[in-house]
């Protein structure tokens, strides 16, 4: 089979008195260098929305509660998922959209896999401040019970 080969024409200008090999050698290392910068602008992790499109991919989304926002934005990170967040006002109460990269579905599954599981695990656990606020409920009233002191003086015969 014959391999497709793509070529790219590079306009490069250089002002000098006198052309030499290491004049030319120092001007392409500078092109090189600015080509390496700008490859390297795109974004990752989360990013606005104009972002994420110029990563030139398809673009796919869902929807997400409010309280899993901060959650769902660790395990994104945890997994590398380069993602976007908007917000839609239009209904009440407002709900959140996160766009990410349509090569990335497979990612994202198993990203709210894991979210998901540790979301269940979360309310099987009991609250630490529940408890917290039951045991002060029961200091209260073990302190509400009267402490009666007797002293007498005197002899007693």
């Amino acid at each position: 089979m014959q391999e497709e080969v793509t070529q790219k024409t590079i306009a490069l200008s250089i002002q000098t008195a006198k052309l030499t090999a290491s004049v030319l050698q120092k001007a392409l290392k500078k092109l090189l260098e600015a080509q390496k910068k700008k490859k390297s602008r795109l974004h990752q992790g989360k990013q606005t929305l104009r972002q994420l499109m110029k990563h030139n991919t398809g673009v796919s989304n869902i929807e997400i509660t409010d309280e899993n926002i901060k959650a769902f934005d660790h395990t994104a990170k945890k997994y590398g998922v380069d993602f976007a967040l908007k917000k839609d006002i239009s209904t009440q109460p407002p709900r959140y959209l996160v766009f990410f990269k349509g090569r990335d579905a497979d990612v994202l599954t198993a990203a709210f896999k894991e979210f998901s599981a540790k979301n269940l695990n979360r309310e099987k656990k009991p609250s630490i401040r529940k408890l917290l606020s039951q045991m002060r409920e029961k200091t209260k009233q073990h302190r509400q019970r009267e402490k009666v002191k007797t002293k007498e003086r005197g002899q007693e015969l």
